[in-house]
């Protein structure tokens, strides 16, 4: 089964469906969200591409390293 991640849905439901990605996102820099209530709070209106553009991380960067480890992007 291939894993997805569609870049529209909120990082709450993207780590609610897979809690993987969670842990590819901290590796990437946002350390915030793995904090408790993070994503029970901001992650129900934040989409990864807002987040990369609030942290200042290369939106190709994100996808190069979801793809690495088995992901297809959805945009």
């Amino acid at each position: 089964m291939t894993k997805t991640i569609d870049l529209r849905k909120t990082v709450y439901e993207l780590c609610s469906a897979d809690p993987g990605i969670l842990d590819v996102m901290v590796e990437l820099g946002f350390e915030q969200i793995a904090k408790p209530g993070m994503l029970q709070s901001a992650g129900r209106f934040m989409t990864i591409p807002k987040g990369a553009r609030l942290k200042k991380i290369g939106l190709d960067t994100i996808k190069s390293a979801f793809q690495a480890r088995g992901y297809e992007i959805i945009e």
